[in-house]
């Protein structure tokens, strides 16, 4: 019999959950998950690809199609992995201070890459250029296909790998794909347990945490998924991420530092409130791709 061996896009998803050790006591486990190792390095790679193979299943994009996506990094990455893997031409709209790593990695894949100031100015020129007949959108911001990637696939995979036992869920918010999809699974098994989502305080840039205008609000965001939202500072969000370098050998990039930086605060909570409790957090990329920012000793 034939053997049929995995495509690189097979290998999206199925991540590990490990326990932190140094920086946590065992009394509240808090458990991260490594979406790091994901093919092109961040949990990206899942909406990224369940955007394009939804638009590809309703007839709505076909091979060599150019598309058109504003992204600060991540999504960016992942959708030119998954362009190239589908025959897709990509224009990725992003802003200028996110690091060389970023842009120098879409280029590798093939996509065309434009810089601006921020990213309400990337979104804006996505939208308008789309408007302008030069590409069609996925748009990360408001397609359903964002959240449904993690209610599909990282939801189900936590509550696989805790046994059904998770009582808090912490997620950085950006596009919030991953807090609206897996947020929605946790909930539907089990409404007890609490959805906590990261914001960065009034005037930091944490690159993948955001803290929107109403008017670039993303639909799909659902606030009522989200029971409590914590606050971290870029300070905070650098000196955790440090951290989990130096003390848990997990190397990862500031919003996963804001991440975890929040879901201890989270664990000391329930540590005094008594009771078993797990929490788990996502660490959503490797720290690979910040190193030219300076964010890392030296």
């Amino acid at each position: 019999m034939k053997h049929v061996y995995p495509t690189i896009e097979s290998c999206i998803g199925n991540t590990p959950l490990v326990r932190l050790q140094r920086m946590c006591s065992d009394e509240v486990p808090l458990l991260v998950k490594l979406e790091g190792n994901n093919p092109a390095g961040s949990v990206k790679d899942r909406p990224a690809m369940s955007m394009l193979q939804g638009a590809i299943e309703r007839g709505e994009i076909k091979p060599g199609d150019r598309l058109i996506e504003a992204t600060s990094g991540n999504t960016g990455i992942a959708l030119a992995m998954a362009a190239a893997i589908r025959a897709y031409r990509l224009t990725l709209i992003m802003p200028d201070d996110v690091g060389a790593e970023r842009h120098v990695t879409m280029k590798a894949f093939g996509a065309e890459v434009i810089l601006v100031r921020n990213m309400e100015e990337a979104r804006d020129l996505a939208a308008q250029m789309r408007e302008e007949g030069k590409g069609i959108g996925l748009d990360q911001f408001a397609n359903p296909d964002n959240p449904l990637a993690h209610y599909e696939t990282t939801g189900p995979e936590i509550w696989r790998d805790t046994h059904g036992t998770i009582t808090h869920f912490v997620s950085s918010m950006g596009t919030t794909g991953t807090i609206m999809g897996a947020g929605r699974f946790f909930k539907e098994k089990n409404p007890e347990i609490e959805i906590i989502g990261v914001e960065p305080t009034e005037g930091s840039r944490i690159p993948g945490i955001r803290r929107w205008a109403p008017e670039y609000l993303p639909k799909i965001f659902e606030p009522e998924r989200v029971d409590r939202t914590l606050e971290v500072s870029r300070q905070q969000a650098q000196d955790t991420m440090c951290k989990l370098a130096s003390e848990e050998g997990i190397f990862c990039g500031i919003s996963s530092g804001g991440c975890v930086h929040a879901a201890l605060r989270v664990v000391d909570q329930a540590r005094e409130s008594g009771g078993q409790s797990i929490v788990v957090a996502v660490i959503c990329d490797r720290g690979d791709r910040y190193i030219s920012t300076g964010v890392f000793p030296t």
